[in-house]
């Protein structure tokens, strides 16, 4: 799938659909997860008016805001900002999966302001200390209903949580599993084993896709290089194929260790090699098609 170039799109910059990014207002709530020197540089308010210029600058037409905590009242606060936005396309939202009731909490989001950019669920399993929280019934039930809404399920996890991943995509083949950061590859410590076999066993399934994204923070931040991501970047274009692949910022958290045209420009050099319809399909037409944005 192509997706249309947006008119006024400088002939040099590739028309991109950033599929992974947050905002958060620390005025509004917490984000305890954003503890520690080292997460201090991201720990202030940011919002849609401060990704705009940078992703705008970038060939960015249309992008996609995620969950960023386990809290009910943020996905209703992001589909109205979706709503007054002519840049978010789609929201992945939260909801709390183990609810018998879920079905009709997907339904009553749908119907508010901005309802229709519901597009997804996520859930952060990364902090789930059951390596198997996916495989658990009432979470496979709720699983169910997000593939019974038309919505994707994304997947933030660490790497020894891919083969309950895998087991989940081969119970639910109805369900589009995204898998966020690439699974969260052991960069820093510039190992492979056991994610890449885990990885490629969840890319062999059909319902599987997979997000270009996060991988700068998985490195050193302070150090790292496009040579440090190549390997793992090839990794990821042999498992799933440039249409199952799509770029994603992961901002403001990038910022950690790169600004946003940095992210962008290490993308570009990393897809490089790549048809022209390749690299669409990763800087667009992935997300456009996965997500069905509008």
């Amino acid at each position: 799938m192509t997706a249309p170039v947006p008119p006024g799109t400088p002939a040099r910059i590739l028309p991109t659909v950033d599929s992974h990014h947050h905002v958060w207002d620390l005025a509004v709530r917490d984000q305890d997860w954003i503890t520690g020197e080292e997460l201090a540089p991201i720990r202030r308010t940011f919002t849609l008016a401060d990704l705009e210029p940078e992703a705008r600058a970038a060939g960015v037409y249309a992008t996609v805001l995620v969950q960023t905590v386990t809290v009910a009242e943020e996905t209703p606060e992001f589909l109205a900002l979706a709503d007054n936005s002519d840049l978010v396309a789609g929201v992945v939202g939260w909801s709390d999966l183990t609810d018998p009731g879920i079905a009709g909490t997907l339904a009553a989001l749908r119907a508010l302001p901005g309802g229709d950019r519901l597009v997804g669920l996520r859930h952060q399993v990364q902090g789930e200390p059951d390596p198997e929280w996916l495989l658990r019934p009432d979470v496979l039930r709720g699983l169910a209903a997000v593939a019974d809404a038309g919505l994707v399920y994304d997947l933030i996890l660490q790497p020894h949580q891919l083969p309950a991943a895998t087991r989940a995509a081969e119970l639910l083949p109805a369900l589009t599993f995204v898998l966020d950061h690439g699974g969260k590859p052991p960069v820093a410590a510039r190992r492979s084993h056991p994610w890449s076999e885990d990885l490629r066993a969840l890319a062999a399934l059909p319902n599987t896709v997979c997000k270009l994204s996060g991988l700068v923070t998985e490195a050193d931040p302070r150090t790292w290089t496009v040579q440090d991501l190549r390997p793992y970047t090839a990794t990821l274009l042999d498992a799933f194929g440039p249409d199952r692949l799509m770029f994603g910022s992961d901002w403001p958290v990038c910022r950690l260790a790169a600004g946003y045209a940095e992210v962008v420009d290490a993308a570009h050099t990393l897809t490089s090699h790549l048809t022209e319809d390749e690299r669409r399909a990763v800087f667009a037409g992935t997300a456009t098609r996965v997500y069905g944005l509008g």
